[in-house]
């Protein structure tokens, strides 16, 4: 006799999810430092992070 894997269980809603960790949280102001544009460096490519005349953000490539 031949015994096979049992199936897998259904994922309910009581069935939890595997945990994440937090995405880190850094406020706008650290990063900036008093000034209106910052450059980030992402593999090999500069990007430009501006704070707008109406306090918005705009990543440009």
């Amino acid at each position: 006799m031949v015994r096979s894997a049992p199936p897998p269980t259904p994922r309910t809603s009581a069935t939890p999810l595997p945990s994440r960790p937090s995405p880190l949280t850094i406020d706008s102001r650290a990063l900036f430092q008093g000034s209106r544009e910052i450059r980030i460096a992402h593999d090999g490519t500069i990007y430009r992070l501006t704070i707008t005349r109406l306090n918005k953000l705009i990543l440009t490539k």
